[in-house]
């Protein structure tokens, strides 16, 4: 019998077959999920800002942000087996959930959160193979590394598979 692991906000999660992970609330925030599909092995970040480096207040939770938050979820993944070169990800979530005047970077920081999220993907050479971002409304998902099924659910809107 399979679990489904809790992943919080600013948080992150591994598993192994056939276990999958989930998180709720991803607005603007954007849930990463990685895994290798020989090994089985796969996890979820739940990051909630684009850039450690922008945040001068000495934040520590290096699962709050895209950039140290999925070089963290890899690193877990290779202590677990995983290869690098075998790792393929999925995204959701980055929507624009404030709708403030003149488009100010609080407004945007969904966007900016998948962008950053994509950027360090690319930048790890860990291929995108599918997301589901931005749009105006709040997403759960679960990840099943297993299959590399990416749940997406959103009230009001029919469930979706990526």
């Amino acid at each position: 019998m399979s679990e489904i692991i809790k992943v919080g906000i600013a948080d992150l999660k591994t598993c192994v077959s056939p276990n999958g992970v989930m998180t709720l609330g991803l607005g603007s925030c954007v849930g990463i999920a990685i895994r290798d599909p020989m090994t089985k092995v796969g996890g979820l970040v739940h990051i909630m800002l684009p850039d450690s480096k922008a945040i001068t207040s000495g934040q520590h939770n290096i699962a709050k942000f895209a950039d140290t938050g999925i070089d963290e979820l890899v690193r877990q993944l290779e202590r677990m087996g995983a290869k690098r070169a075998r790792m393929v990800a999925k995204i959701a979530g980055g929507a624009n959930m404030f709708n403030f005047q003149g488009g100010n970077a609080v407004g945007q920081v969904g966007e900016r959160n998948a962008e950053a999220a994509r950027a360090k993907l690319r930048e790890l050479r860990i291929p995108l193979l599918a997301d589901d971002t931005g749009a105006n409304y709040g997403r759960t998902v679960i990840f099943y590394p297993e299959s590399g099924d990416y749940i997406v659910r959103a009230v009001g809107k029919p469930e979706k598979v990526i």
